[in-house]
């Protein structure tokens, strides 16, 4: 039914049904003029709106009263916007996916040169979100006992729950439950969802209360999911170079740290949390919160890639490592990285 629709008429359509969800009253040419950049006269949108309830779409209650969604209008409506929005998560995606195997290259090149012109260890991790903010949910009926609800956070980050429900819910309940929870919950971090939020939410929804419970539980946890960092290494050989460093025991336990790498994404996330901003951080012998690297010294700086997006890159070498041009390199590349990132 969509393609019949020139995208005048679908515009209409679209406006009648998002008002009509958002006031219950029929809606008329006057607010569709107000709420479109179609620029018609009023005539024009009546007519418009007489061949819309022709093809059954719209109806009107009374003769002297605006229109308001036929079943049929609704189910078009519903069909559209799904397709929209499925197109709209399916192009993230491809787009994450191809941003993700060129990080990937580009990250793990990065750490190879790093090592070659230090002639330390290095390391970096790949970018993840800590603060991360919701831009919109997707509720889709599944089956008359399922609906899918698709959670898109800050960074892209896209996680699918599906809730199970005790009742069908029919077109026009899940158009407004995708209106009420968007309205009011699309920006906010895990924070600003409170319990008086989520009682004015659950009270609006009325029957469905259970639904919108389990909506932002599932927000929530997409909001703070603890992913694993993805960390890559270059040049643990490079301690070998160091006397002080390339004793038996001492070369064991730092290599050993870089291939497990746990020990490695405790130092990142203290790092991490010791910068209050963008910065850089030296842990010197006893400072490092790395037991295998008391010995050693490391450097590390955050770079920043947008939408809340930040990873970390350390240089680990010996107490007497050249501190002014290890500051110095880290300083050059965050600044390049932000700058590739951008042309991937």
């Amino acid at each position: 039914m969509a393609e019949i629709l020139d995208e005048r008429k679908l515009k209409i359509l679209q406006t009648i049904v998002k008002n009509y969800l958002e006031t219950g009253e029929p809606v008329g040419s006057r607010t569709i003029s107000k709420n479109t950049d179609l620029n018609l006269s009023s005539a024009t949108i009546r007519n418009e709106m007489a061949d819309l309830e022709e093809m059954g779409l719209i109806t009107q209650l009374h003769t002297s009263s605006g229109r308001i969604p036929s079943d049929k209008g609704y189910r078009l409506y519903v069909d559209h916007m799904m397709e929209e929005k499925e197109k709209e998560v399916r192009q993230m995606q491809e787009v994450l996916l191809e941003k993700e195997e060129k990080m990937e290259q580009l990250l793990k090149q990065v750490a190879k040169v790093l090592a070659v012109n230090t002639n330390y260890a290095t390391m970096i991790t790949a970018p993840s979100s800590k603060a991360n903010k919701l831009k919109f949910i997707q509720l889709s009926r599944v089956d008359s006992e399922h609906i899918l609800a698709v959670i898109v956070v800050e960074g892209n980050v896209i996680k699918n729950t599906m809730l199970n429900v005790s009742d069908d819910l029919d077109n026009e309940t899940m158009l407004k439950l995708n209106i009420l929870l968007n309205t009011h919950l699309n920006g906010l971090s895990v924070e600003e969802i409170n319990l008086a939020l989520i009682t004015d939410l659950k009270r609006q929804a009325g029957i469905h209360s259970d639904i919108v419970s389990e909506v932002v539980d599932a927000v929530a946890e997409a909001i703070v999911a603890d992913e694993e960092l993805e960390i890559y290494t270059s040049g643990t050989n490079n301690i070998f170079k160091y006397p002080e460093l390339s004793d038996n025991q001492r070369a064991s336990d730092i290599i050993n740290t870089f291939e497990e790498k746990q020990m490695l994404t405790e130092l990142i996330t203290k790092s991490m949390d010791d910068e209050e901003e963008r910065g850089i951080q030296v842990y010197i012998g006893e400072e490092t919160p790395v037991s295998s690297m008391k010995n050693c010294s490391v450097v590390t700086a955050s770079y920043e890639l947008g939408d809340g997006m930040r990873g970390t890159i350390g240089i680990v070498g010996p107490k007497r490592m050249d501190y002014e041009r290890v500051v110095d390199t880290l300083k050059t590349l965050t600044s390049q990285l932000d700058k590739l990132y951008k042309k991937q």
